[in-house]
């Protein structure tokens, strides 16, 4: 049976200072993966938390948010495929390398 590698998923981070409970990010959220947190913060305010899955990194919650710097939404990167060129070029490399040792 061959393993499954689960690829990084997007993720928001929610500073939990800065949060005003609006409750936009929540609302504007498609897959309910915020929800209002029944904590305090600093300021007395309930905040927003993650809920840990159902992120898809789409930014709506980022971008309805009318604090500054109270969301992020982290993306992963990916890994990069190797080109066609790149393959070549490295089987010449590979190649050119096994010609000089001998």
């Amino acid at each position: 049976m061959t393993k499954v590698s689960e690829k990084p998923q997007p993720f928001p981070v929610i500073h939990k200072n800065e949060c005003k409970a609006c409750d936009r990010c929540v609302i504007s959220c498609k897959n309910n993966a915020l929800e209002m947190s029944e904590d305090l913060n600093d300021s007395g305010y309930n905040y927003v938390k993650y809920t840990g899955v159902g992120c898809n990194g789409c930014g709506d919650c980022y971008y309805s948010c009318p604090e500054p710097l109270a969301i992020e939404v982290h993306i992963p990167k990916r890994k990069r495929k190797e080109s066609t060129s790149e393959k070549n070029l490295n089987s010449e490399e590979n190649l050119n390398s096994k010609k000089e040792g001998t």
